[in-house]
């Protein structure tokens, strides 16, 4: 599959579509304290985990802001996408032709996700996959680059919590150590549901250990990958 933003041509969008994505605004500082902080939590579902290759089938968002997961501000959509296969991706996820085939074409869904995202960080487990198919779909689809900060709570949780012994677990080791209570998996809306709740409780520790912004975040886990490259030279 070619694209355009890899051949130089820029995605050809209409007179609304490029008035959205003007009206976007910036990206928040990350200096305001934890509870005071809007964050996204987003999950993506896709077709495969190639990130050169492989293209988002939906994502998944809900927000925290006020110190609280806000159940009434969630976001989902399902891509539509030309030719999709059925391949072992489908098989955790269940999105099958038909529902990608019936989903929302991926410039306008991508551009509702910006609008609800607005300023916000971003939250994630394994934030850099979700990154990197975030970004890429964004340049494809609409030109737009992502300058929106992740946190990977696959990195906060054993830097906050190194007595778990989970060093390099998926989401469900750290559902099953805190005893969270998740009604489904693998469903983009669902998982990014069970990110936020890891997120919360995350939050109040780091909040006990001095972290009380996104920015402190940031710092504090540059400090423990720094520590954590060194120990495995």
């Amino acid at each position: 599959m070619r694209f355009s933003w890899l051949n130089g041509r820029a995605p050809s969008l209409d007179d609304r579509q490029r008035q959205r994505l003007e009206a976007l605004p910036g990206v928040a500082s990350g200096a305001l304290p934890l509870r005071d902080q809007r964050f996204v939590v987003l999950d993506l579902e896709t077709t495969g985990l190639n990130t050169s290759r492989d293209l988002v089938l939906a994502i998944g968002a809900v927000v925290i802001d006020d110190g609280a997961i806000q159940l009434g501000q969630q976001f989902e959509r399902t891509l539509q996408r030309d030719n999709h296969q059925v391949s072992e991706s489908v098989l955790i996820h269940g999105i099958g032709p038909d529902a990608v085939a019936a989903g929302s074409d991926p410039a306008g869904a991508l551009l509702d996700f910006l609008e609800f995202l607005g300023d916000s960080p971003l939250l994630a487990f394994h934030a850099p996959f979700d990154q990197r198919m975030l970004a890429r779909a964004l340049k494809h689809s609409l030109g737009h680059r992502l300058l929106h900060p992740f946190i990977d709570l696959a990195e906060l949780a054993p830097l906050l919590f190194p007595q778990a012994n989970i060093r390099q677990g998926g989401l469900d080791d750290w559902i099953a150590y805190f005893g969270l209570q998740v009604q489904q998996r693998h469903n983009a809306s669902a998982d990014a549901l069970a990110t936020a709740e890891l997120a919360l409780i995350l939050f109040s520790h780091a909040r006990r250990q001095g972290m009380d912004s996104f920015a402190a975040l940031e710092e504090r886990l540059a400090g423990w990958r720094r520590r954590q490259r060194a120990q495995s030279l």
